[in-house]
C-alpha cells in the first residue's frame, strides 16, 4: 500500500482524485473505494502480450494498448501540521494511516506559495525543503517515541535473558509495519549493532529511530504544482534533499483524466501528450486549458507526474517486479483459458516457490519445479524471478 502525505492545501486530494480515477476498465478486484481515505491507483508497465503476439484477458487488472495496470492500494493520510507525533491537528489520526503504508508519497508545493501551517502565501515566499525537514523530524519523533517507551525494558531482555535484540526490536515496531532485516540493516548503518542496549542515550536512540524510519517507510517528494514559475528553481533544491524526486502537476493530470473519461480526448496516464477527439466539443476556455497543459507541464516536463510517482513508487521504493503465472507456458493460459489474466507485483528477489506460495498455499507445498515462457527452461525452487517475466508452477496439490 502507498500512504499520501504532506501538508494541507498543497494539492494532496487533487493527487488522489486524479491517481485513483480509472480511466480503463477493471473488473472482479476485491476492492475499489472502502472508505474516504482509501482508493485504488495504478502501477503500469509493459504488458508481455505484444512480445508474445496474443490478446491477452486481465483479470482483476487492465491492458489497454500494450500498458498493463496493475491495481494498487493507496491511502490518502490526512494533512500533516508541525507537532503531529505530539497529536497535533489530527496527528494521531494521520500516524495510524500512515503506519499501513509500505511507502510514502511527499506531496510539497513546489511553488512556494503555502506556509508551514498550508496558509496560502505569496509564490515563492515559502521554502518547500522546509517541508521535507519537517516531516523527517515528525516521523523520526514518532518513531523514538514508541521505541523509547519499553526501552529500558528492552534492554534489559537482550542483556539478561541474551534475547536477540533485532527480533525485540521487531516485536515492539511491529505495529508500525517494520520488518527484521530493516531493523538488522538499521543497526548496522546508525553503528549500534555491537554496542549494549543499555548504553544507548538519547542520541543513540534518535539515530536508530531515523534509520529504521527510512528503511521501513521509503519517502518519495512528489514537487506539485510544477506550472507556476517559482516552482522551476525549487525543484532542483528539492532534489538536494536526499530523496527521489518527481516533477508533478496534479491539477493537470485531474483534467487530462476527466476529458479522457467523456472521450474529448484521448490520454493514457503517463503519456507525454493527448489527442482532442472532439474539438467541437470544447469551449474556447477548455481549449486553453489543456493548451496550457501541454506547454507548461507536458513540454516541460514529458508528463504531468502523477503516473510517473505511483511507478517510481512501485519499482523504484519498494523495488517490485511484475510476474505473469499461467498454466500452459504455450497458449499462455490459466486453468481456465484465459490468456494471461494475471499480473502480480512482487519484490524483487521472489523465488518461484515463493510465487507459488502467493498464488495458493498448496501450490508451494507440493511445488515441483517451475516453467518460464520464453525459454521453455525449468527451475527450481530457488530461481529468483525476473520483471515481466512468465512462469507456470509446476506442483502435485494444486493448479496456477
Amino acid at each position: 500500500m502507498l500512504g499520501l502525505t504532506g501538508k494541507p492545501n498543497v494539492g494532496k486530494s487533487t493527487f488522489f482524485a486524479a491517481a485513483t480515477l480509472a480511466m480503463v476498465p477493471i473488473a472482479n478486484y476485491p476492492f475499489t473505494t472502502t472508505n474516504a481515505n482509501l482508493g485504488v491507483t495504478y502501477a503500469t508497465l509493459e504488458c508481455v502480450c505484444r512480445e508474445f503476439g496474443v490478446e491477452d484477458q486481465p483479470v482483476g487488472s487492465a491492458c489497454t494498448g500494450g500498458i498493463r495496470f496493475v491495481p494498487v492500494k493507496l491511502v490518502d493520510c490526512p494533512g500533516l501540521v508541525p507537532g503531529a507525533w505530539q497529536g497535533r491537528g489530527l496527528g494521531n489520526q494521520f500516524l495510524d494511516e500512515v503506519r499501513r503504508a509500505d511507502a510514502l508519497m511527499l506531496v510539497v508545493d513546489a511553488s512556494g506559495s503555502t506556509d508551514a501551517e498550508g496558509r496560502p502565501v505569496k509564490p515563492g515566499s515559502f521554502d518547500p525543503l522546509e517541508d521535507i525537514k519537517f516531516l523527517d523530524e515528525e516521523f523520526d519523533m514518532w518513531f523514538y517515541q514508541v521505541l523509547r517507551k519499553d526501552w529500558d525494558r528492552i534492554a534489559r531482555r537482550a542483556e539478561m535473558l541474551r534475547e536477540p535484540l533485532p527480533s525485540l526490536l521487531a516485536e515492539k515496531l511491529s505495529g508500525l509495519q517494520v520488518e527484521k532485516p530493516s531493523i538488522v540493516k538499521a543497526l548496522e548503518e546508525a553503528d549500534l549493532a555491537s554496542k549494549k542496549p543499555s548504553l544507548w542515550g538519547e542520541k543513540e536512540l534518535q539515530a536508530f529511530a531515523g534509520r529504521v524510519r527510512r528503511l521501513a517507510k521509503p519517502l518519495l517528494i512528489v514537487a506539485n504544482k510544477v506550472d507556476l514559475e517559482p516552482a522551476e528553481d525549487n525543484l532542483e533544491r528539492l532534489k538536494t534533499s536526499g530523496y527521489p524526486v518527481v516533477a508533478c502537476c496534479a491539477e493537470a493530470e485531474l483534467a487530462l483524466r476527466k476529458a479522457g473519461e467523456k472521450g474529448l480526448i484521448d490520454y493514457k496516464p503517463g503519456s507525454s501528450d493527448f489527442k482532442i477527439l472532439k474539438p467541437e466539443s470544447l469551449t474556447q476556455k477548455q481549449q486553453q486549458a489543456l493548451n496550457l497543459v501541454r506547454e507548461k507541464v507536458l513540454s516541460r516536463h514529458g508528463s504531468t507526474g502523477v503516473q510517473k510517482a505511483v511507478n517510481t513508487a512501485i519499482f523504484s521504493l519498494l523495488r517490485r517486479i511484475a510476474v505473469f503465472p499461467v498454466e500452459d507456458v504455450e497458449k499462455l493460459t490459466d486453468h481456465e483459458g484465459r490468456v494471461l489474466p494475471d499480473c502480480y507485483l512482487v519484490p524483487d528477489g521472489t523465488t518461484a516457490r515463493q510465487l507459488a506460495a502467493l498464488i495458493h498455499s498448496e501450490l508451494a507445498e507440493g511445488f515441483i519445479h517451475a516453467v518460464e515462457a520464453r525459454s521453455k527452461r525449468r527451475l527450481g525452487e530457488n530461481y529468483q524471478l525476473r520483471h515481466r517475466d512468465v512462469i507456470k508452477i509446476v506442483s502435485s496439490k494444486a493448479r496456477v
